[in-house]
């Protein structure tokens, strides 16, 4: 009896450091870099710019071929936040809180986000970067009431306040128990990168979500400390020369932070325990290179492929995520907050709707297969003010649906009126709406009736109006994007 209850004891002994070591959450680290589409990424074919860092994410990981945005930002950045489409959540226009305000931002009260669903799973939660939601002047708790423990962000350009236009050199920030300020001399990129890997530091030793919205590589188009002294001794370039190597570098610059998360995840032991999750908020604005030997146009709120929906999407985690694949996958940005919930064990509010599908999974190497049998986006475009609140610009927005092979435009009147065979035709080149290949019209009929699952209007952004400001924006629809 006690030599059986030795070994018991020793077996116990031996399996508990596995158990755990398998119950252990991992560290989730999102990276979303602001308006870049594939043609600027090497692993993607981008063609002239070296991204080796991000290109290694890629290597030792998985990379998506179909993971879709939302067309420009405020639609994207409120989507990937809630697990919900534009037509559900209500922003499926841009509106920049700082700039316009009039009473309109992001709700957490009245909205899920992945923060806060995962500081409730017991994580440590820290953004830098970009938000441009909320007015911080306004809403001083603004991040912490998202589900931030810790930040450090560009304020997003407040009206009646100049220095906020700057997230580059000179940049001005709030920071968590800071406030707001402008940073002489100093450039935005590193100051969000830095304090992100002095949080990684600090909190190595509990589970974090580590979220990173770049503020690269939006215009305004900058030099970087990379290049800066190069620009102010070189004045043979011409505007359109200049304008690119400048972008360029603003890529590279990106490149690097990412390398510079690398060595940080390395610095406090976690690598292996991270899953880091590259991708964009949407296509380049106005930039154009080539991609696997096919000048690519930026396609920032555009819905076409191969520059405007079609992001590029890495996800990697040594020893965890399988290396070197690459994924045909269905997925779009409604998926994310539903597989960091799956990832880090948490569970989802019972009284909100969920759009996204987690495809954890997948990314765990457990299946081969997503979990989608189609993807849509929509939104983009100024919203407007009427009746003192921000509404959607049009009662339905304008949207695409995919499936593996097909994909089929909606008009704002939600008239399907295009239809491409995209597993043949990446450029849509061809339109097949009318066509009168059985095929086709499977397809057709296929995705029209995905499309007549969502409702006839859609919603307007919930929120419970903040005081009035004197910058407030006047009834009409605002410039800028």
């Amino acid at each position: 009896m006690y030599r059986s209850l030795l070994c018991l004891t020793m077996l116990l002994l031996l399996i508990q450091p596995a158990m755990a070591e398998e119950r252990r959450q991992p560290n989730i680290l999102f990276i979303l870099v602001d308006d870049l589409g594939k043609e600027w990424i090497s692993s993607y074919g981008g063609e002239g710019v070296w991204t080796p860092a991000i290109d290694q994410l890629a290597t030792t990981g998985m990379k998506f071929n179909n993971a879709w945005c939302m067309p420009q930002c405020t639609p994207t950045r409120v989507t990937l936040l809630t697990g919900q489409y534009p037509f559900r959540h209500g922003w499926t226009n841009h509106w920049d809180v700082p700039r316009w305000g009039a009473g309109a931002h992001f709700d957490p009260s009245l909205n899920t986000t992945f923060a806060n669903v995962l500081r409730d799973a017991g994580y440590k939660t820290c953004a830098v970067g970009k938000w441009q939601i909320d007015d911080f002047r306004v809403e001083p708790k603004a991040m912490e009431e998202a589900g931030f423990d810790d930040w450090c962000m560009w304020t997003g350009y407040e009206a009646d306040n100049p220095p906020s236009a700057e997230r580059y050199w000179n940049p001005y920030i709030n920071i968590k128990g800071k406030g707001s300020k402008t940073f002489e001399g100093e450039f935005g990129p590193d100051i969000f990168c830095n304090y992100l890997a002095d949080f990684i530091q600090k909190h190595k030793d509990e589970p974090m979500l580590l979220y990173y919205p770049m503020v690269l590589t939006h215009s305004p188009l900058t030099t970087t400390p990379d290049n800066k002294q190069d620009f102010e001794n070189d004045n043979d370039l011409d505007q359109s020369e200049r304008k690119q190597k400048m972008f360029a570098g603003m890529v590279r610059y990106t490149n690097k932070l990412v390398g510079r998360l690398l060595i940080a995840l390395d610095a406090a032991g976690v690598r292996e325990n991270t899953i880091i999750v590259f991708t964009t908020d949407n296509g380049t604005g106005g930039q154009s290179n080539k991609r696997h030997g096919r000048m690519v146009r930026g396609g920032k709120t555009k819905m076409t492929e191969q520059n405007g929906t079609a992001m590029p999407f890495i996800v990697n985690c040594l020893g965890t995520v399988p290396a070197g694949v690459e994924t045909d996958a269905l997925i779009d940005f409604t998926d994310i907050l539903p597989t960091f919930a799956e990832l880090a064990g948490a569970k989802l509010p019972a009284d909100r709707v969920v759009d996204g599908k987690s495809f954890a999974p997948l990314i765990l190497g457990k299946t081969q297969t997503g979990p989608r049998n189609w993807i849509l986006s929509m939104g983009g475009g100024p919203a407007a003010l009427r009746d003192g609140r921000v509404q959607p610009a049009l009662d339905y927005d304008d949207r695409v649906i995919r499936d593996k092979d097909y994909k089929l435009w909606i008009n704002a009147k939600g008239k399907p009126v295009k239809l491409y065979q995209i597993s043949g035709d990446a450029w849509e080149e061809k339109n097949l709406i009318d066509s009168d290949d059985p095929e086709d019209q499977a397809a057709l009929k296929r995705l029209t009736e995905i499309a007549d699952q969502f409702p006839e209007k859609d919603a307007a952004p919930r929120y419970e109006k903040n005081p009035p400001q004197k910058w407030d924006q006047k009834p009409g629809i605002p410039g800028g994007g």
